[in-house]
């Protein structure tokens, strides 16, 4: 995994190099639950990647060339090819890449994940299983993640209190290889809201 921890690029910085053959690369930004969902992807399946992040208060002029709406993530190829949408890019790197699979090859238990990751709030109340998709973790688990995660930081975990069930899958998902791998740390989250929501360009590179 390379350039996690880089400073974001921003307003008239230089287009990056071209991937790199047998990497793929992710344009992210830090904070972003979006793109949280595919480096958890990412780290699950031992994907060999590179990681460009990007100013979302300040975006290069050349990242409308990757998403013609600014967002991320977006993946690069080195053929030049963009995936983009986080739910995209995730199933993407589960199709395309070997090794543990993330969503059912059976097309009817695959529609269920994904029936299952529109009801999510339903489903908690009646899940028999430790994690969502069943007794592992699967790509559903990762799709919802990064917005549990985030609880502490907006000071929100009370909000949990009252559904055991959740605050199980909660505590088993922080103990997954790939969630403790890619943990937040709490105070840099609260700073970045902080600065994000003063609309300041350093929000993104907060503890950098």
């Amino acid at each position: 995994m390379l350039g996690m921890s880089a400073r974001s690029l921003a307003k008239g910085s230089a287009p990056p190099s071209p991937v790199p053959d047998g990497l793929i690369r992710v344009y992210s930004m830090r904070f972003c639950p979006y793109a949280r969902r595919t480096l958890l992807v990412l780290k699950a399946k031992g994907i060999k990647h590179e990681v460009i992040n990007i100013n979302l208060k300040n975006k290069p002029e050349w990242f409308f060339t990757k998403n013609p709406e600014g967002l991320v993530p977006v993946l690069e190829t080195s053929q030049g090819q963009l995936i983009y949408e986080s739910s995209i890019t995730c199933e993407y790197l589960d199709e395309v890449y070997p090794g543990k699979k993330l969503l059912p090859d059976d097309p009817y238990e695959k529609a269920c994940q994904k029936m299952v990751f529109e009801l999510f709030s339903q489903v908690l109340t009646s899940k028999k299983t430790t994690f969502l998709g069943g007794n592992s973790v699967s790509m559903i688990d990762y799709l919802i993640w990064p917005w549990l995660e985030r609880l502490e930081a907006l000071e929100l975990t009370g909000c949990v209190d009252h559904t055991p069930k959740l605050q199980l899958w909660m505590a088993a998902m922080s103990k997954d290889p790939a969630v403790s791998a890619l943990a937040l740390d709490v105070n840099h989250v609260r700073a970045f809201l902080e600065l994000y929501l003063q609309n300041s360009s350093e929000a993104c590179d907060y503890g950098l």
